[in-house]
């Protein structure tokens, strides 16, 4: 076996070999040791994303397939595939994973063995769904990425956190059964699910598509809007965020909704280029996602809720670069999953932070604690400054290459629609860091003090890579325009 063999097996065996190890030991042992295990999975995941995307590019290649225990060569057998996208998402999966162990050291006392298990759980999922090369087996995977989430949501037991993990079965159970139905559907008409299909030849988009046809797209669609929380499939999200332990909703946000809606969108519209039908019906999602959460989260007073809404509304931005089905359009897509993953899990830390200190995640209960906390207020501009877009942080480069993807398309009525939503973001986010941190400091947060420890260090990391990202993107650029991608 080559080296990129070991390397590319790593993301299925590496959450699998944790899993088994941390249920080896003692209860005693096993919650003492499990989270250096979960952070050691992490940290590979992303050093083998890494090490994987060098070794195609210097061997020139745009995708490597492989297999786990059967012969690649056998006519017919089921294979696996990465390429630079899923190495992208898969560098997410494990960033975000690490981020959330960080947050989970301070933050769950008990059950750490189990929280483990689960997060390998969902690694395994979600790693499964960015390398399948079959819609079926892309099912199957989501599937598991669906209950991992759903009894994480659960975990904890506590009253709202049951009723935000019921909300996420009976969404998430709908959009199951909207996707399976779907895929039946196409496997009636062209007797395979596998993505090397010629899908408008099967589907005959040249002589008029049949009406199996629009309502798998629909069913699909639907699922998978229900996955990344889109409006009008989003109700299910805020809730979640806010019952949910901070890690968990570190992960729910941060990889999970790209994961389990996003990628399932950036395959469809691979597959189905050629229908217009297709690529508007993500447009119109997007569009609504942006102005819609953007307005919800303009309402709240709950910390989670806010973000939780924020990210509905930047998924849509994801969308809309999705939906042009351009190079740059995906580009900008990719980009953006990776900035939203790096401000929104700031964004979490610091609700992480502001909860052990404060007691309270009520902003209407806060005001002043810039003084009290600065690492913790720094780090939330930050990421608020880069969710806007203002350049230079990493959120104005992947905002800016999703609106000339939309203008060179001919959208350009969406491309304005999207460049001047910014100004929702800036005001949810204006009102959200003004009743937290600026303001007068009231008697009762006189004594509170600045977060310490994992979630400090967590809440440093990724100050450090937003703003990293964003002054360092133009050698990115560099790159991809070496690379022939631009």
């Amino acid at each position: 076996m080559q080296v990129i063999d070991y390397i590319t097996l790593s993301f299925l065996v590496v959450p699998l070999i944790i899993i088994v190890i941390n249920n080896l030991f003692s209860k005693e042992l096993s919650e003492r040791i499990s989270l250096y295990l979960a952070g050691a999975a992490a940290i590979i995941q992303m050093a083998s994303s890494v090490a994987d995307f060098f070794l195609l590019s210097s061997s020139h290649l745009h995708h490597y397939d492989f297999s786990l225990l059967w012969d690649l060569t056998r006519e017919g057998s089921e294979r696996f595939a990465v390429n630079s996208l899923s190495l992208v998402i898969l560098f997410c999966i494990g960033f975000v994973s690490f981020i959330s162990v960080l947050v989970a050291n301070q933050t769950i006392e008990k059950k750490k063995t189990a929280y483990v298990s689960l997060l390998m759980t969902l690694i395994l999922g979600m790693n499964g769904m960015v390398i399948v090369t079959d819609l079926f087996s892309l099912y199957v995977f989501l599937e598991i990425v669906g209950i991992s989430s759903f009894v994480l949501v659960a975990l904890f037991q506590t009253e709202t956190g049951l009723e935000g993990a019921f909300k996420y079965l009976v969404m998430s159970s709908l959009a199951s059964l909207f996707m399976l139905t779907g895929l039946a559907f196409l496997f009636m008409q062209t007797g395979s699910l596998q993505y090397s299909l010629d899908w408008t030849r099967f589907l005959g988009a040249r002589n008029g598509l049949s009406p199996f046809t629009y309502l798998a797209f629909i069913l699909l669609i639907a699922g998978f809007a229900v996955k990344t929380g889109a409006v009008p499939f989003h109700s299910w999200l805020p809730d979640a965020h806010q019952s949910a332990n901070t890690a968990v909703s570190i992960l729910l946000s941060g990889i999970v909704i790209k994961v389990a809606g996003i990628y399932g969108f950036i395959v469809l519209m691979a597959l189905f280029r050629g229908f217009p039908a297709v690529s508007a019906a993500i447009r119109i999602l997007g569009i609504v996602s942006i102005i819609i959460g953007a307005l919800f989260a303009l309402r709240q007073t709950h910390f989670k809720r806010i973000v939780a809404y924020s990210s509905v509304s930047q998924m849509g931005y994801i969308l809309l670069g999705v939906s042009t089905g351009t190079t740059l359009g995906l580009l900008g897509a990719i980009i953006h999953i990776f900035n939203h993953a790096t401000f929104k899990s700031t964004l979490f830390s610091n609700a992480a932070a502001l909860h052990e200190q404060v007691g309270t995640l009520d902003i209407d209960a806060m005001g002043g604690l810039e003084k009290r906390m600065p690492v913790t207020g720094f780090s939330s501009v930050t990421a608020f400054l880069s969710t806007t877009g203002i350049p230079p942080l990493a959120g104005f480069w992947s905002k800016l290459f999703i609106v000339m993807a939309l203008w060179n398309s001919g959208s350009k009525g969406f491309a304005a629609v999207a460049l001047f939503s910014s100004i929702l973001t800036a005001a949810y986010f204006l009102r959200l860091q003004k009743k937290v941190f600026f303001g007068k400091l009231s008697d009762r947060l006189a004594e509170v003090r600045e977060i310490g420890g994992s979630i400090k260090l967590a809440e440093i990391l990724l100050t450090i890579v937003t703003i990293a990202v964003g002054a360092g993107f133009p050698l990115v650029l560099l790159y991809l325009e070496g690379r022939g991608l631009l």
